[in-house]
């Protein structure tokens, strides 16, 4: 028996449900985040080390989605929860979708804010108010009466603040990487904070007034995750192509050298390090110098105080 078999290998455990045809279009945003997931991951590998961050960012945000739109493509990870709207019975919450979300949705707003000049205060509570926006969905999602509503409420605040981080204050801030990156932080900001506007409607409409169907929902939640997924991060790491990422100050140098040729930029190790003491010279008492730090004579080190690094 050929064809796409999830709904009947996993049946629905729910009145209103997703259908064959919701599960092909979930089939096909897995195989797009799929393909997207390849080709961040090529294009990780062909950029110089120390300058992966954003790109690994990326990696990690497909993976996810790519897991998740499997799970709800094969009818997995939802469970029944009874309507308030329209009709009677229960309806499938897909909660996988809000796992993916409480895992990429701040890895979203943290690649953003990065690129920006505001202290790590300021993107851990951005970040902060991400997850309270996600956790709310989920549980007004999995609430079947009207207090489902005050949930949805508590995360418009949360996105309000999140709107006034990425359109107010991160703009205000001072870009070490200059007036490109601050150019593309105007469009990438402007485009995710728009996409953040559609989610609450889908919801509104779906989980919580079940005037859609869940098919229906699916298309939506599948769009709005391609456009806030693969296109947003495509257009994110465009815009960094020839940034400078020493500006972030990002970049540790520390790296396994499968060559052979040790660590770059680590030095000689820790009891090099501690050998050389502050400027080279070693560390000194009233009896003079420490025999076991002291610097060995006819080293550079005994001559020029150089450290290594």
């Amino acid at each position: 028996m050929g064809g796409n078999q999830a709904v009947n290998v996993n049946p629905p455990n729910a009145n209103f449900h997703l259908t064959t045809h919701g599960s092909d279009w979930l089939w096909t945003v897995f195989s797009i985040m799929g393909l997207s997931l390849i080709i961040a991951i090529a294009t990780t590998v062909m950029r110089p080390r120390g300058t992966r961050l954003f790109h690994q960012i990326a990696v990690v945000v497909l993976i996810t989605a790519s897991i998740a739109y499997f799970s709800m493509a094969s009818d997995l990870g939802a469970t029944p929860v009874v309507v308030e709207f329209r009709g009677s019975g229960t309806r499938q919450i897909f909660f996988v979708r809000y796992i993916q979300w409480f895992i990429t949705f701040p890895l979203l707003l943290l690649s953003l804010l990065l690129a920006t000049g505001v202290s790590l205060s300021d993107i851990f509570t951005t970040i902060f108010m991400g997850i309270v926006l996600v956790i709310m969905g989920l549980v007004g999602a999995l609430v079947p009466s009207s207090y489902k509503w005050g949930y949805y409420a508590f995360g418009l605040v949360a996105l309000l603040y999140i709107w006034y981080s990425l359109l107010l204050h991160a703009p205000a801030a001072s870009f070490a990487s200059g007036g490109a990156m601050r150019r593309g932080y105007y469009s990438a900001a402007a485009y995710l904070s728009f996409m953040l506007f559609t989610y609450p409607l889908a919801w509104a409409l779906a989980e919580g007034s079940n005037v859609i169907s869940v098919t229906s929902e699916m298309i939506w939640y599948g769009i709005l995750d391609i456009l806030s997924g693969p296109v947003f991060l495509a257009l994110f790491l465009f815009h960094l192509r020839s940034v400078d990422y020493a500006i972030f100050g990002l970049s540790s140098g520390k790296y396994v050298d499968h060559g052979g040729r040790g660590a770059a930029g680590v030095g000689s190790g820790v009891g090099a390090g501690n050998a050389s003491g502050v400027g080279g010279t070693g560390m000194a008492s009233e009896k003079g110098p420490n025999p076991a730090t002291a610097p060995m004579a006819g080293s550079p080190n005994a001559h020029t105080g150089a450290q290594a690094v």
